[in-house]
């Protein structure tokens, strides 16, 4: 039995909520649900507030504690996501079996589609850091260090995940001054998360290009992976899928050259410029002398071929 009701809307307002939730061609940027546990304090409580502050404003938190076992029963969870129209979550909860636990997951067609499980095994929180922070907002440049995130489909897919968590609105261009902040995330030879925040310095350095320098900013934290639940190949290369409206088809006879102009290579027929049809100007018009040039050469013309039509007969043998 389905949570929540199927109904059609009475009001203008609510056919907008529904239009808006329906599948579009441009997907807007993607928002998480922030949600707690039975149980949930300490470091798990710090790391939500701060993802939620590297997030804002796509964010949204409940702040009431469900009692929700996402790697048993994701109902719930599915039900709450669609309610709140949020296509990435963050739970948090601690317990004597799992303390300091984080999962995050992401929706596909109201249902999750991948879910890790972390464990915190050391934290450091944005206000430890006493320095200067980047402005809200930013757009961050996203790091991953080293060749094991793809030795297995896990790692694949939990860079993925961070790649659609700390995404934002798609832009076609930004300049170097907007390059603020980085988040870096290292995974460790005994499988640990390492994740790192960073603000970027510009310093003179006497030329055109400035020197950077990183300044870390919080947050620093240890992850472990304890249990992951990812989607079948089919189901994640359906996910996937872009509209057959948004894929760029091959066109014919054009071309992008280094500097990112467009030329096209037009084909035209035999072109009969005798026939064209033109302006007559005073001054294209043939004078006295050569309309009578022209006529003399015509009556030379015809002549030469009358005389050369006579040889032509009384050299056949066979004319009568």
């Amino acid at each position: 039995m389905s949570l929540l009701r199927i109904r059609k809307p009475k009001t203008r307002k609510g056919k907008k909520v529904l239009l808006a939730r329906e599948p579009q061609l441009i997907e807007s940027a993607r928002t998480m649900l922030f949600l707690d546990g039975r149980k949930c304090g300490g470091n798990v409580k710090l790391c939500m507030k701060d993802l939620q502050a590297l997030k804002k404003p796509l964010v949204k938190v409940l702040n009431r504690k469900n009692d929700i076992t996402p790697f048993d029963d994701p109902s719930s969870l599915e039900f709450l996501t669609m309610k709140n129209d949020a296509a990435l979550f963050t739970f948090g909860s601690t317990s004597k079996k799992r303390p300091d636990n984080i999962v995050l997951g992401r929706i596909f067609e109201n249902e999750v589609l991948d879910m890790f499980e972390l464990g915190i095994k050391r934290y450091q929180a944005i206000s430890e850091f006493k320095n200067e922070k980047i402005g809200a907002c930013v757009k961050p440049c996203l790091v991953f260090n080293g060749p094991k995130w793809a030795q297995t489909e896990e790692l694949r897919r939990l860079r993925n995940l961070f790649i659609d968590t700390f995404q934002r609105e798609k832009v076609d261009s930004i300049r170097l001054q907007g390059i603020e902040h980085v988040l870096s995330f290292t995974v460790t030879d005994d499988m640990n998360i390492l994740m790192r925040s960073y603000r970027i310095l510009l310093k003179k350095s006497g030329q055109r290009t400035p020197r950077i320098e990183l300044e870390e900013i919080g947050p620093s934290a240890d992850f472990s992976i304890r249990r992951t639940k990812i989607a079948s190949e089919d189901l994640y290369k359906q996910s996937r899928k872009q509209p057959k409206q948004l894929k760029v088809g091959k066109k014919k006879n054009i071309s992008t050259d280094a500097l990112g102009n467009t030329k096209g290579r037009v084909h035209l027929g035999k072109q009969q410029t005798g026939s064209i049809q033109t302006r007559r100007v005073k001054a294209l018009r043939k004078t006295p002398e050569e309309k009578k040039e022209n006529r003399q050469r015509k009556k030379v013309a015809l002549k030469a071929a009358a005389a050369e039509a006579l040889a032509s007969q009384g050299n056949n043998p066979f004319s009568s």
